[in-house]
């Protein structure tokens, strides 16, 4: 079997997409972390997430966080296409700070929660999720 300069080309380039796409789905997840928290540090710790290790379908995966003293939550997961997967804003008259969804996960991922406090400082915590059926499309 001959391969040609072309398929030799091809070849290699789709090589060298196949090695930067982790880090393209990493600079997603970067990017709408520093959109929400407008490029401010953040710190860890502040807030709770509680997510299962283990999801059996990651249609619906059940998600609860809460952060003390804080003005909105922004909730990402680092595999899904769309990282950005829900925010809660808290007015101040809210009860408490907290909230708890079902969300969806393409596969085996962290699921990052990230805290705007009321002084607006950031926070936040993740939690590795392990899907054993996929969700968005898999």
């Amino acid at each position: 079997m001959e391969i040609s300069r072309r398929e030799t080309l091809a070849l290699g380039l789709g090589a060298a997409v196949l090695t930067m796409l982790p880090f393209r789905v990493n600079a997603a997840v970067e990017d709408s972390i520093s959109a929400f928290t407008g490029g401010a540090d953040i710190a860890d710790g502040g807030v709770t997430l509680t997510a299962p290790e283990i999801a059996e379908n990651g249609n619906t995966v059940p998600i609860e966080v809460s952060a003390p003293g804080a003005v909105a939550i922004a909730v990402f997961a680092a595999g899904n296409p769309t990282p950005g997967v829900v925010t809660f804003n808290f007015g101040p008259l809210a009860a408490s700070q907290s909230a708890s969804t079902r969300i969806r996960l393409a596969g085996t991922q962290d699921v990052i929660a990230v805290a705007k406090m009321a002084d607006g400082s950031f926070a936040k915590a993740s939690a590795t999720v392990k899907v054993t059926i996929g969700g968005c499309g898999g």
